[in-house]
């Protein structure tokens, strides 16, 4: 007989899964969102927008754990994340 099945009457936590939106146009290539993603979601693309600057591009966005730091340190406000799912973690 296990006791500790669900420790202290909690489920196992979820991790959220994020949807990364890119507005090209507004971006102007700063590449915060690039430099301070934990989980190395995006990369500087080699395409321009109508302003000249290099917006990001999404290399490994099931990686993406909605955390909300691209969106928050955006300066032109051209990058959101919207939570997709969530999935129980494994042992």
């Amino acid at each position: 007989m296990r006791y500790w099945e669900v420790p202290f009457g909690k489920e196992k936590p979820k991790t959220p899964i994020g949807e990364i939106h890119i507005l090209k146009e507004r971006c102007k290539g700063c590449g915060f969102c690039v430099e301070y993603c934990p989980k190395d979601v995006l990369e500087m693309s080699d395409e321009f927008n109508s302003k000249g600057y290099h917006p990001p591009k999404i290399v490994n966005g099931e990686a993406c754990v909605n955390c909300g730091l691209c969106e928050t340190i955006c300066p032109e406000f051209s990058i959101w994340c919207t939570l997709k799912e969530e999935v129980a973690l494994e042992n």
